[in-house]
């Protein structure tokens, strides 16, 4: 923002610089209310025919039946219960291998692995899923009994190491943003380095560590051919990791591939829930926003 406030020069290319760089840098914000207005009519159009405490707390989800049901309820606790698999996994292995990069890693070998890290992110998320499917769920069937081949225990797993990296190198960033300073004090007063990087530069980094964990979530429930493939579609409100589930985003899948007549209840519920996924998305990176900048860590 200190741009907006300088004085703009006189000069036509200098202007002309500013008015690109201002458009380019609303890209975001124009397409966020893009993405607003363009599911808002047909999301109002929803709301008008089921009514919002039904849509919030009824226990189903079968906009398809005879006698529809409406209730999210099924398709949240799917998307949270493979998001808390997927967090479980990746948040320790994550923070565990930035604090290896930041800390242990020398520094000539450090752009490297993350280097590769960032190739691990390109990886298409179906690949995963049928990862999943194929081969990890066979695994777990051998030793869980009643394991469902669509299930969300296979699905959050392999999520897990798909946002792997989203942890792993947000954190390091942050790790490595902390002053070396900081680093030799504590090594002058005793320390080991184990105790440096886990008493010291780890705290010292958490707003950075918190806002990746956040971020990681935020991939996790918006992620779709990974839990589409390996975790079902069956809308089932329960807790069990065994069972075949479906989350918001299998839901959009299965619903935007179907036939619903355009203007049905049940061609609104797809806009209802793409809204519900967007709010919650855009939540998550809100809030991690707001951790980076409120509990930024100021060094002198």
């Amino acid at each position: 923002m200190e741009i907006l406030k300088q004085r703009p020069s006189r000069h036509p290319v200098e202007r002309l610089t500013l008015l690109v760089l201002l458009l380019l840098s609303s890209v975001t914000l124009l397409t966020t209310l893009g993405v607003i207005l363009s599911l808002l009519g047909d999301v109002i159009q929803f709301f008008r025919r089921v009514p919002l405490a039904e849509f919030l707390f009824a226990p189903e989800w079968t906009p398809l039946f005879a006698e529809p049901r409406y209730g999210i309820a099924p398709l949240l606790a799917g998307t949270f219960l493979v998001t808390a698999i997927a967090l479980f996994v990746a948040v320790p292995l994550g923070l565990a291998l930035a604090v290896y990069v930041s800390e242990y890693l020398p520094s000539d070998k450090r752009a490297r692995v993350l280097g590769v890290l960032e190739l691990f992110e390109g990886i298409p998320t179906v690949v995963f899923g049928y990862f999943a499917l194929l081969f990890v769920t066979p695994l777990l069937q051998k030793v869980i009994p009643g394991l469902s081949l669509f299930n969300p225990l296979s699905a959050g797993l392999v999520m897990g190491f798909a946002i792997l990296p989203y942890v792993s190198n947000v954190a390091a960033d942050a790790m490595q943003s902390v002053p070396r300073s900081i680093r030799e004090a504590a090594y002058a007063l005793g320390a080991r380095p184990y105790e440096v990087a886990l008493k010291v530069v780890l705290p010292a980094a958490l707003s950075g560590v918190i806002a990746a964990i956040i971020l990681a979530a935020s991939r996790a429930i918006g992620e779709t051919m990974i839990v589409a493939i390996a975790a079902g579609q069956r809308p089932t409100l329960t807790l069990d990791p065994r069972e075949t589930i479906a989350t918001m985003t299998s839901y959009i899948v299965q619903a935007a591939t179907g036939d619903q007549p355009t203007g049905s209840t049940a061609y609104y519920a797809l806009f209802a829930v793409g809204f519900t996924l967007f709010l919650l998305t855009l939540a998550l990176n809100v809030l991690a926003q707001y951790i980076v900048e409120r509990y930024r860590e100021r060094y002198e």
